[in-house]
């Protein structure tokens, strides 16, 4: 069955960094588009970035252009957010998806991000 599994996060102060990973099993990983979304508490989840398959495009959003990186390895079937310069509000658990085209394939379980001194 579909299986995403995110792990890296954890407690970072401000300015630190962190580099997410989203390890992916039972479906074809090389042909889906990866995204990594958060969700702070009382917040709607929200995207953060998206790399897509075919071309490797990647889409950030507005609040972490330039601070925040997202890439793949389709030989280890895993997508990475390196994310630098973290703020405190940057804290939120952060969820790894897969998608084939509109099709959703699944969400990971969601890794913990939290960025306080």
């Amino acid at each position: 069955q579909v299986q995403l599994v995110e792990s890296g996060g954890g407690l970072v102060q401000p300015g630190g960094s962190l580099r997410l990973s989203c390890s992916a099993s039972g479906f074809i990983f090389s042909s889906s588009t990866m995204s990594w979304y958060r969700q702070a508490p009382g917040k709607e989840r929200e995207l953060v970035a998206t790399i897509i398959n075919f071309d490797m495009r990647t889409i950030y959003a507005d609040s972490v252009k330039g601070r925040f990186t997202i890439s793949r390895d389709n030989a280890k079937n895993t997508v990475y957010l390196q994310m630098n310069s973290l703020k405190p509000e940057d804290t939120a658990v952060y969820y790894c998806q897969a998608r084939r085209i509109a099709t959703l394939i699944g969400w990971g379980q969601g890794t913990q991000v939290t960025v306080s001194s």
